[in-house]
């Protein structure tokens, strides 16, 4: 005979205050270890979403991103001459040769921080059309002009229209913002790849090569073309988008391993307070107990029940944990990026898994806070229990 839910229900009524606490404990340790999960997933998303399926990323085997890649001259030719490339009107090869250095730049709220600068070709309009221009106009190519990511024209001096950036000893002027979906690129300036290279006397020895390809599908056979070339065995080729979702690997791992470490040391005083609250439902209600053993229910029944209200309860708290987790949608935060060594702008990302998750999390506080007390509830001896009138 199975105890009614309504009992446990009714109980929860009974005892507010240890009710709400133990809410609050639970909801308090299910924000942490959400927004953990969604700052993780807002690094790999925002730099998975700079990358296009269709577009290419050459860089050196031995590189671990692209301001340690360095891709000679002569390699920049063999690759233009590899098929399923994509062409512009006037059948000029759609391909981004790309030097990226790292610069200072002082922060509005104070501090320094590393920038990436991005040298790009004349194809990088057509390379990279979710790139939109939103204030100003674009670089001239020829010059030592530069435009602005979002992010950084937001949040650091400097980087506004009208201003000269100071590096490789020249001054080059800002002339325009720009926004990328979301994604990494608004975290950078761009500029003319030639002059970036002659500023830095790099010869014509960029970071990586980026190319269109005539369609998403057609990688496979680009890819064979280009590991079958002996000039091309120092480097690797990979879908753009799969590159920068790489790029994001450590940072998340780094994230994750402390959030999560964080969130567990939170999660033990959580699940105290939720044992705290079922021992004392236990110790009020040790008549109760004992009446509804004398009314023929079974230990397993009294134990459920008493289970199911600490699981409901770590449930409803997991709930209002990510119900608040959800406003940091709203949030953008930025950080240095491990691989890259410079400022990256992401926001936080709450996806199902996200949510599914954080409840499995709450419903496992919930029993192992609940299940010593429960255990206790459902051994009281009927004698024993109704001797406490």
């Amino acid at each position: 005979m199975a105890i009614p839910f309504k009992y446990s229900f009714k109980n929860f009524k009974s005892r507010n205050l240890t009710t709400i606490i133990t809410i609050v404990g639970v909801a308090l340790v299910v924000f942490v270890f959400a927004a953990v999960l969604m700052m993780a997933y807002g690094v790999q998303k925002t730099l998975k979403e700079t990358g296009s399926v269709d577009n290419v990323l050459i860089a050196r085997k031995s590189a671990n991103s692209e301001i340690s890649s360095i891709v000679s001259g002569d390699v920049q030719g063999v690759i233009r001459t590899l098929p399923n490339i994509a062409k512009r009107s006037d059948g000029s090869a759609i391909i981004s040769n790309e030097p990226v250095v790292i610069i200072n730049l002082d922060r509005q709220e104070g501090g320094i921080s590393n920038i990436t600068v991005r040298g790009v070709s004349e194809t990088i309009k057509d390379l990279r059309p979710q790139v939109k221009l939103t204030e100003g106009r674009w670089f001239n190519f020829g010059t030592r002009e530069l435009i602005v990511g979002r992010s950084i024209n937001e949040r650091f001096k400097g980087a506004q229209i009208g201003d000269k950036v100071k590096f490789a000893g020249d001054f080059w002027e800002v002339v325009g913002t720009f926004e990328a979906d979301g994604s990494g690129f608004e975290s950078e300036f761009w500029g003319d790849g030639l002059q970036l290279l002659n500023a830095f006397n790099r010869g014509n020895s960029v970071s990586t090569v980026t190319l269109k390809l005539e369609s998403a599908e057609s990688f496979d056979s680009f890819l064979n073309a280009f590991n079958e070339d002996r000039r091309l065995q120092q480097f690797e080729a990979k879908v753009e988008q799969a590159y920068y979702e790489e790029q994001s690997t450590f940072l998340v791992q780094f994230i994750t391993a402390l959030g999560v470490f964080i969130t567990v040391i939170f999660s033990v005083g959580a699940t105290i307070g939720a044992m705290i609250t079922m021992y004392t439902a236990v110790a009020n209600r040790t008549v109760e107990i004992g009446t509804l053993r004398s009314l023929g229910f079974r230990r397993r029944n009294i134990l459920i029940a008493f289970l199911f209200e600490s699981l409901t309860l770590s449930i409803l708290g997991g709930l209002v944990g990510v119900f608040l987790a959800s406003f940091l949608q709203f949030f953008s935060i930025s950080t240095i990026n491990f691989n890259s060594f410079s400022e990256l702008e992401f926001s936080f990302a709450l996806t199902p898994d996200i949510v599914v998750s954080s409840l499995i999390f709450a419903a496992v506080m919930g029993v192992l806070g609940g299940f010593l007390p429960s255990v206790r509830a459902a051994r009281l001896k009927i004698v024993d229990s109704l001797r406490a009138v």
